[in-house]
C-alpha cells in the first residue's frame, strides 16, 4: 500500500529534525561549565576553551571532504559512519580523566559530524522543491538550535548534582537512536534519484563572489555569536553577577528563540529579500552587543535575546540565500558555507579568549562589533545585486 504523501513529508521532516537536533547536541556540551572543567583539570581559561573550540575546528576541516562525498555517495552509508563515530568520541570524553584525552576526542566528534549535518544540507537541497527551500532550510536551523540548546543544558544541569560526563552518555545514546532513525526514514530512491550527474569544482564555488560573499556572512556572524556565548559563563560567575552553573546555564534558555527564527527568516526573505534580512538581523545584533555591555541582568537577558534573534536571522537567511543560487555542486557549496562557518567560529573563540584574558568582557564585545561589519556588508551587498 503506498505511502500517503502528506505522512511521507512529515516523516521525512521529523528525521530530519531529530538527527540534526541530536548532532548539535554533541557540540556544545562544555560552553556552560567550562569554569567548572578550568577547576577541575587545573588549567588555563583558554586551554579549556578547546573542550568547544576543537569540536568547531574539526568540523570546520572536514566539512570539504564530506561535502565531496555527499556529490557522489548516497546517504545511509555517510549517515551510518558519522552516528557511530560521533557516540564513540562522546563515550570517550565521558572516560576522560585526562584534558588533552578530551580534548581529542571532541576533535573525534567534530571530525564526523558532518556526515550527519553537511551532508543531510546537501541531500535536502538537491532532492526538495525549490520554493520550498527557504521555509525548509528554516527548519533545519531551528533544528541546529535545539540541538545546541540541548547540549547546553545537558552539560550545565547535569554537572552540579551528577557530574558532566553523564552528559557525554546521553548525547551519544541520542545521536545513536537518531542516526538508526534516519537510516529507516530517509528514502533511498529519492537521495539517488536526486543525486548529482555533473560534478562541480570547490575552485569554481569559490570564484563566484556572490557564494563567497555568503561565506565570510556565515564567518563573522558565527564568530561573533560562538565569542559572545562561549565566555559569557566567565563573565558571568565573576562579580558584579556571582552566578552558579544552574544560573547561568539558565540563561541558555534565551536560545530558543533561534528556534522560531529559523523559518521566520525563511518568510521575510521570501518576503522582502535575503538582502534586506540579513540587514536587519545585523543591525539586531549589533544593538544586542551594545547591551551586553551593561552589567545588569536585565540588560544580559535582553541583549542575549537580541544576539540569538539577530543571529539565527542571519544564518538562515545567508542558508536560504546559498541554496536559492544553485543549480549544482549543491554537497561541495554547503560543505564550503559550513566551512567558513566554523572556521569563523573557531577563530572568534580562540582570538576572543586572549582578548577577554586580557581585556576583559568588555574587548570580547568591540572585536565582535567590529567582526560584524562583515554580514551587515553582505547585506548590502544581496540587496545591491537585486537591485541591478
Amino acid at each position: 500500500m503506498k505511502e500517503n504523501p502528506n505522512h511521507a513529508s512529515l516523516r521525512l521532516e521529523f528525521t530530519v529534525f531529530a538527527l540534526v537536533s541530536a548532532s548539535f547536541a554533541n557540540i556544545y556540551i562544555t560552553q556552560p561549565i567550562l569554569p567548572a572543567l578550568q577547576k577541575e583539570f587545573s588549567t588555563g581559561l583558554v586551554l579549556v576553551s578547546f573542550t568547544v573550540s576543537a569540536v568547531i575546528f574539526g568540523i570546520a576541516i572536514s566539512n570539504l571532504p564530506f561535502g565531496f562525498l555527499a556529490d557522489r555517495l548516497p546517504i545511509h552509508p555517510i549517515i551510518f559512519s558519522g552516528g557511530v563515530l560521533v557516540a564513540f568520541g562522546g563515550l570517550i570524553c565521558a572516560a576522560s580523566n585526562d584534558l588533552w584525552m578530551l580534548i581529542g576526542a571532541r576533535f573525534l566528534q567534530g571530525i564526523f559530524i558532518p556526515a550527519l549535518t553537511t551532508c543531510l544540507a546537501a541531500y535536502l537541497s538537491k532532492t526538495l522543491p525549490v520554493a520550498r527551500l527557504n521555509v525548509v532550510m528554516g527548519s533545519y536551523v531551528s533544528a541546529t538550535v535545539l540541538g545546541g540548546l540541548a547540549g547546553r543544558l545537558l552539560g550545565g544541569w547535569i554537572q552540579p548534582s551528577l557530574n558532566w560526563r553523564y552528559a557525554f552518555i546521553i548525547a551519544s545514546a541520542l545521536v545513536l537512536i537518531a542516526t538508526f532513525t534516519a537510516l529507516r526514514g530517509l528514502p533511498r530512491t529519492l537521495a539517488d534519484a536526486g543525486r548529482e550527474r555533473q560534478s562541480i569544482g570547490f575552485l569554481v564555488l569559490m570564484k563566484r563572489w556572490e557564494l563567497l560573499r555568503i561565506y565570510f556572512c556565515a564567518a563573522g556572524s558565527f564568530a561573533v555569536f560562538s565569542s559572545v556565548f562561549n565566555y559569557l559563563p566567565f563573565r558571568l560567575t565573576a562579580p558584579p553577577f556571582n552566578f552558579s552553573t544552574e544560573m547561568t546555564t539558565s540563561l541558555y534558555i534565551v536560545y530558543v528563540v533561534g528556534i522560531f527564527m529559523g523559518p521566520t527568516s525563511g518568510n521575510l526573505c521570501n518576503r522582502f529579500g535575503c538582502g534586506n534580512t540579513l540587514v536587519g538581523g545585523s543591525v539586531t545584533l549589533g544593538i544586542s552587543l551594545a547591551l551586553l555591555l551593561h552589567p545588569t541582568v536585565a540588560a544580559v537577558v535582553v541583549g542575549l535575546i537580541g544576539v540569538c534573534a539577530g543571529f539565527f536571522t542571519v544564518h538562515a537567511a545567508a542558508v536560504g540565500c546559498l541554496n536559492r543560487k544553485l543549480f549544482s555542486g549543491q554537497g561541495r557549496a554547503n560543505a564550503l558555507y559550513v566551512l567558513f562557518y566554523y572556521m569563523g567560529g573557531w577563530l572568534g573563540i580562540t582570538g576572543t579568549g586572549f582578548a577577554f584574558k586580557h581585556g576583559g568582557w568588555n574587548a570580547v564585545i568591540y572585536i565582535c562589533a567590529v567582526l560584524l561589519l562583515i554580514p551587515l556588508g553582505a547585506g548590502f551587498g544581496e540587496r545591491k545585486e537585486i537591485s541591478r
